[in-house]
């Protein structure tokens, strides 16, 4: 990036004005400021060239949904389904976001540093989603790849009718869902971790990675039978 910022004012644009804006812009040497935001919906969708975004503030619904490359920072909070279907690049969300964060995801990363509602990373198929909070119940419904990894507590039902992936969570699991069981992290796993999360400012200690527990697939063919 050149350093030079393109300030686009969310408060005088409409969803659809901003975000062809940012398709004009991306793939370009400048860096895309997006002002006001105010829990707008629809946020940087569909951006498909490498684009470095930084939102300056909450966004509602949908917020980077059909991306593919793009860096996109939220200095705030998201509503529903932050990430949907993101094929490649990263999403960070400085605060907490809703329902669906990460969902269907099929590469890059999407990280939010504090709490996210309920079935988190659903059908994901790809990619790594990191929690920094806790996160509801139903989370990693219908998972088919992929990596999540949850720093608190998860509601009932994790990882309800999983295929294939893998899900790590330090605080307490209220439940296990259908086709859902635990194992213990290897070594690997752990150093895989401490790496994965250093990248984004979690930096814990050996001693914190041994609260871990591993979610993963009992079978790999749950609804055929045995």
């Amino acid at each position: 990036m050149s350093g030079d910022v393109v300030e686009l004012d969310a408060s005088k644009l409409t969803p659809r004005e901003i975000n062809s804006r940012v398709k004009e812009l991306a793939g370009g040497d400048s860096k895309i400021l997006i002002k006001n935001p105010n829990a707008m919906h629809y946020l940087v969708a569909g951006v498909v060239d490498d684009a470095d975004i930084e939102i300056d503030g909450s966004v509602g619904y949908f917020a980077g949904t059909m991306c593919d490359g793009s860096k996109i920072k939220i200095n705030g909070n998201a509503g529903w389904f932050v990430g949907d279907n993101l094929t490649d690049g990263e999403i960070i969300v400085e605060g907490t976001a809703g329902d669906g964060a990460g969902q269907g995801i099929y590469g890059g990363t999407v990280v939010v540093r504090k709490s996210v509602g309920s079935r988190t990373g659903e059908i994901m198929k790809n990619g790594t989603l990191i929690i920094g909070g806790n996160s509801g119940f139903m989370t990693g419904i219908f998972m088919m790849g992929g990596r999540m990894i949850i720093l608190g507590d998860v509601g009932e039902d994790l990882a309800e009718s999983i295929i294939r992936g893998e899900i790590y969570v330090k605080g307490k699991i209220s439940s296990l869902g259908y086709n859902a069981k635990i194992v213990k992290p290897t070594q690997d796993d752990k150093e895989k971790l401490k790496k994965d999360l250093a990248k984004y400012g979690f930096n814990l200690t050996y001693k914190e990675l041994d609260d871990f527990k591993k979610v993963v697939p009992e079978s790999k063919r749950p609804f055929y039978g045995h």
